[in-house]
């Protein structure tokens, strides 16, 4: 008998594996099930990635071990990028880091420079993986509550002092999965200032950047001045171009942060897939009118699914961001018992927002991850519940 150690003892029930059972026993009992549960888009990566990425898969020398800072070519292409996106020139070199997707480096940047003890500030609901890389590396999670009344952002004046002098970094995540919340330049410009005068390192999640809509551009936390004193963003691949299985990504901003990251990756893993970089550089530095034809196929969801469930009723926080709908469930019922309802009498997969932290009870995710036919079934079949 083997015994787990007390970092995995201490974990939650990862969300999406127990959402995988509940699917797997649904159709185990021939049902039709609407998956509208993870964030895992249903559209192909766009070909002209697939096509780079097949070409070099016939180069021997992408076979061998590559360096954990990724390809020089992969870095360019990601500041080049990032430069048009956001006006931020980066030193390749020193201010960017392949990633093997965000996933990764999200877990794995607390290893860097949180000791035993030591507080990360987390904001609930959100991401598991702000949480389990803090529990990895020892430090103590202090959530920040993300509720409506706050437009989902975290008050950080509400922050005790005694967990402040104990803090070495705060995450964010705008646009915010799951909340669909979104912020402006000047709001990280206050978080920057806060960061600077706490002593503070801020990691911003911005895998959703580029899935916006209507007259909303998302901010990167980099075009704050003194941003890079302070700073690191992690982007990623995989929601932009749908590669979420190529697993690649990137983070960028202030040199010690992300060589801080770049020492635990040389020590864990061996780099992303040289093949699969040059794929990322085709991404990056190619025709990106195949972005803009996701993010016209996901608001044209966003829109069916907006106005089908006002007219059931529902209360949804208008997104601007982000492939997801942000949803209280009705009066009566909790998060898991209105989600076990719909997966058992209607068939339909979707997440109830108490898997993300506990302010996220009272709600529940939905992913626009099918097509318009099946998110209009899906609203065929909530009609049909009489809720």
């Amino acid at each position: 008998m083997f015994e787990f150690s007390e970092r995995l003892k201490a974990l939650p029930p990862y969300l999406f594996v127990e959402l995988d059972r509940k699917k797997a026993e649904a159709r185990a009992r021939g049902v039709d099930v609407i998956d509208l549960g993870v964030g895992d888009p249903d559209l192909p990566t766009p070909s002209h990635i697939v096509e780079a990425g097949k070409r070099a898969l016939e180069k021997p020398e992408n076979h061998r071990y590559p360096s954990s800072a990724g390809l020089p070519a992969f870095r360019e292409a990601a500041a080049e990028w990032f430069a048009r996106r956001f006006g931020v020139k980066l030193n390749p070199a020193t201010e960017v880091v392949t990633l093997i997707g965000s996933k990764e480096a999200i877990a794995h940047f607390p290893l860097a420079f949180v000791n035993p003890g030591e507080v990360v500030l987390v904001p609930t609901p959100a991401y598991p993986v702000y949480h389990i890389g803090t529990l990895f590396a020892g430090g103590e999670t202090y959530y920040l509550p993300l509720l409506a009344e706050n437009d989902f952002r975290p008050e950080l004046a509400r922050i005790p002092e005694e967990v402040l002098s104990r803090a070495k970094i705060l995450w964010l995540n705008y646009p915010n999965n799951p909340t669909t919340a979104v912020v402006t330049r000047e709001w990280l410009a206050e978080v920057v200032s806060f960061a600077r005068e706490h002593g503070l390192i801020v990691a911003h999640d911005a895998a959703y950047s580029e899935l916006y809509y209507e007259d909303y551009l998302p901010p990167s936390i980099l075009e704050v001045p003194g941003a890079k004193e302070v700073a690191i963003e992690f982007h990623s691949l995989s929601k932009t171009y749908c590669m979420t299985g190529w697993r690649i990504g990137f983070a960028v901003g202030n040199p010690e942060l992300v060589k801080g990251l770049l020492t635990v990756k040389n020590n864990v893993d061996s780099g992303c897939f040289q093949a699969v970089q040059e794929a990322g550089i085709a991404a990056l530095s190619g025709p990106q009118d195949c972005v803009a034809e996701h993010r016209r196929i996901f608001d044209e969801r966003r829109r069916v699914m907006l106005e089908g469930l006002r007219r059931l009723g529902f209360e949804v926080y208008p997104p601007k961001a982000t492939f997801y709908l942000w949803v209280r469930v009705p009066e009566g019922y909790t998060s898991a018992e209105f989600c076990a309802r719909l997966i058992e009498e209607a068939g339909i997969v979707v997440t109830p927002g108490n898997g993300f932290g506990s302010p996220g009870e009272g709600y529940f995710r939905i992913a626009l991850t099918v097509g318009k036919e099946r998110l209009e079934e899906a609203l065929t079949r909530l009609a049909s519940l009489n809720l």
